[in-house]
């Protein structure tokens, strides 16, 4: 979700799926640790966003101790250690899935970073542990906005949580598994493929379950992730896997409503005869009034020169409505907000509905 779980797409989700935990982009331990603006723009958050986890990746142990701090500085819930991502850029450096391969690392790593958290739980300072003035400068800077001149929440020790995938070449979860539970995260997350297998085939849901097992005999949560885009997929799969949770991604791309029914997922899990789960059906009225609402939002985050950015997501809104992929086509050329409602005003004057195709376009 790289380029994709911004802060802009986080208060979406936040505040019209309410799911129960936001993770950011993935951070690279490197960027942080030096001070660059760029690197420190995943870090950026809206108190509505919570409980925010704060996603990194990176291979260096003594990094991560210090990046520790910074995450427990700036006030996040908690510190996930991405061990998942197949980006070749990624992977090949040793980061990521790429950890996969060094399991002594990756101890080492989720040691590290332990450390660093219950360090800066106890008061270590930014400046006793040696980070850069620049990275320094840009977290006071952060909390002054945040916090104002009211005190910051006391400290706390965080939670630590790893995110991996079922192996790098081939199916090692079980082991793979064992090893990442004797760092002892309160929680691993499992992506049912394999690094060579990116996104491609069907997720082994399976293996997660089998993983699944070896994990909760060391008293440690499991999230599944992989091929849910519906309710009822995401309580099947809790229920016949026996994972603790899911973590949702692809499907909520131009689709916070997902989120919308995770009490009755709840209630599903409890109560197998209660039923199929019933999605929420989306007008297209407000389909349209959420990437209005988007753009807008995404504008009062950044400058305009950065709209670009914008695009993919109104493209992921432009689905399940008559004449979509046209919409979605010119959706992805525009430039401001302001762009974006002339071309919904276009669509709405220009295409009444029958009472059929207004059906189709609500899901």
């Amino acid at each position: 979700m790289d380029g994709v779980t911004d802060v802009t797409f986080r208060h979406v989700m936040a505040t019209y799926g309410r799911p129960d935990v936001l993770f950011t982009e993935f951070t690279n331990v490197h960027d942080i640790c030096h001070g660059s603006r760029a690197g420190w723009e995943p870090l950026r958050y809206s108190e509505c966003e919570r409980p925010i986890v704060a996603q990194l990746y990176g291979k260096h142990p003594a990094l991560f101790y210090k990046a520790a701090h910074v995450i427990g500085e700036l006030g996040f819930d908690g510190l996930d250690i991405n061990m998942g991502c197949p980006s070749k850029n990624v992977a090949s450096s040793g980061s990521g899935a790429g950890l996969i391969r060094t399991p002594d690392l990756a101890l080492e790593i989720m040691a590290s970073t332990k450390q660093g958290l219950a360090d800066w739980a106890q008061g270590q300072t930014l400046e006793e542990i040696g980070l850069k003035k620049s990275a320094i400068h840009q977290a006071k800077e952060r909390n002054q906005v945040r916090w104002g001149g009211s005190e910051p929440p006391p400290r706390r020790r965080l939670p630590l949580t790893v995110k991996t995938r079922l192996g790098y070449d081939s199916v090692v979860i079980n082991e793979w598994s064992d090893c990442l539970a004797q760092g002892q995260p309160e929680v691993i997350s499992i992506h049912g493929r394999t690094l060579q297998q990116m996104y491609r085939g069907e997720a082994d849901w399976e293996a997660i379950a089998n993983a699944t097992q070896v994990i909760h005999r060391h008293g440690i949560l499991v999230l599944g992730n992989g091929d849910i885009r519906s309710l009822n997929e995401a309580a099947n799969r809790i229920h016949t896997s026996g994972v603790d949770g899911i973590l949702i991604g692809r499907a909520a791309q131009g689709n916070p409503w997902i989120f919308q029914g995770k009490d009755l997922i709840r209630n599903a899990t409890q109560n197998l005869n209660s039923g199929p789960l019933i999605q929420p059906r989306i007008s297209l009225e407000s389909r349209f009034q959420m990437m209005i609402n988007h753009a807008v939002l995404f504008e009062s985050f950044n400058e305009t020169p950065r709209f670009p950015r914008m695009r993919k997501h109104l493209g992921w809104y432009c689905s399940e409505f008559p004449y979509a992929a046209a919409m979605r086509a010119n959706m992805v050329k525009t430039n401001t907000a302001q762009e974006v409602q002339r071309l919904l005003d276009e669509y709405t004057s220009q295409h009444v509905l029958t009472e059929q195709e207004a059906l189709s376009a609500s899901y």
